[in-house]
């Protein structure tokens, strides 16, 4: 598929968390301060963050600056949105067929979807559910949460988006979604296979969220703590011995270097599974972590004992 003559001038980002808040509310400040400009940021939040997002706009809170973005609009009711160019996908992965669901009338053959949310599967989910649209496979290394209503905060990660082709369409053109990001001074890079680069990450944040919620230690806790270190390492051979298995091509070196990303985020950083099990009541992205690891080794016949050994403990403190 070749896109060269259509033009980005409009994104939804659907979901306005931590990453979604993050990205949109920089798109979002920067379509504000330059004048004249044609394109236009919608967001779908909810609840109170929603509230204080229309009558402030949304407070991004970062290690160099602090900005603010107001959208074109922000609502909860998808059918007050045009259909847009792109829709960016920053919901949480169990809210994921609900979104699918939610924008489905209004993609078509040029729309492009990208989602920024955790979790080696996510372009699968997303077909099953959506056979129109261009699907871009990405992921996003940030660490952000939503500090209070209307303001987020970015405690870590250089916030680079990484993404490439949609299998369906390998012959997609990406000058036009390289020059929109380069323009709102979103830092991307694209890769014609993006599969290597979501696992890359998915080892990272699964082994880490999995580790960090069962043991209750922060990031920099882990990586000084001997038994914490040897269970990440043990989850992420697990996760590498599944990804091999598929045919994802990985460094030689990716446990060593997925453990040296730990040092890029500060000593007290919490992962946003472990955030979530610690907020009694709330949803959390177990399954995507666990859950799948578990369920994909079985498949391919490839065992999990320290994934399912964790896993099952969190499960339990979570149930008991």
């Amino acid at each position: 598929m070749n896109n060269n003559s259509s033009q980005i001038k409009s994104v939804c980002v659907y979901g306005v968390g931590g990453v979604g808040g993050y990205i949109g509310g920089k798109m979002a400040h920067t379509v504000q301060n330059t004048p004249d400009t044609p394109h236009k940021i919608y967001f779908i939040a909810r609840g109170e963050h929603l509230d204080v997002i229309q009558r402030n706009g949304i407070q991004v809170v970062t290690p160099e600056k602090t900005m603010i973005g107001v959208p074109t609009l922000a609502t909860d009711d998808i059918d007050k949105i045009p259909a847009p160019d792109v829709y960016l996908l920053c919901v949480k992965s169990y809210d994921l067929d609900e979104a699918v669901a939610a924008i489905t009338p209004y993609v078509h053959e040029r729309t492009l979807i990208m989602p920024l949310l955790n979790g080696a599967d996510i372009y699968d989910r997303i077909r099953a559910r959506l056979d129109t649209g261009v699907v871009l496979p990405a992921c996003v290394y940030v660490g952000t949460h939503i500090q209070k209503p209307g303001v987020i905060h970015q405690s870590g990660g250089d916030g680079v988006i990484l993404s490439g082709n949609d299998p369906k369409f390998p012959r997609f053109t990406p000058e036009p979604v390289i020059g929109f990001f380069k323009e709102m001074g979103i830092h991307f890079q694209w890769n014609e296979n993006p599969f290597p680069a979501i696992w890359e990450k998915y080892i990272f944040i699964a082994a880490f969220g999995l580790t960090t919620t069962w043991s209750g230690k922060t990031l920099g806790q882990i990586m000084q703590d001997h038994e914490s270190k040897a269970v990440v390492e043990s989850i992420m051979m697990e996760i590498r011995a599944i990804a091999q298995s598929k045919g994802v091509r990985l460094p030689e070196n990716i446990i060593q270097a997925s453990m040296d990303k730990a040092h890029n985020f500060p000593f007290d950083t919490k992962t946003s599974y472990q955030r979530d099990v610690e907020t009694k009541g709330r949803v959390n992205e177990g399954d995507i972590y666990g859950g799948t690891i578990i369920r994909m080794g079985e498949a391919l016949g490839i065992s999990t004992p320290a994934t399912k050994t964790i896993y099952a403990r969190i499960q339990r403190r979570l149930t008991g």
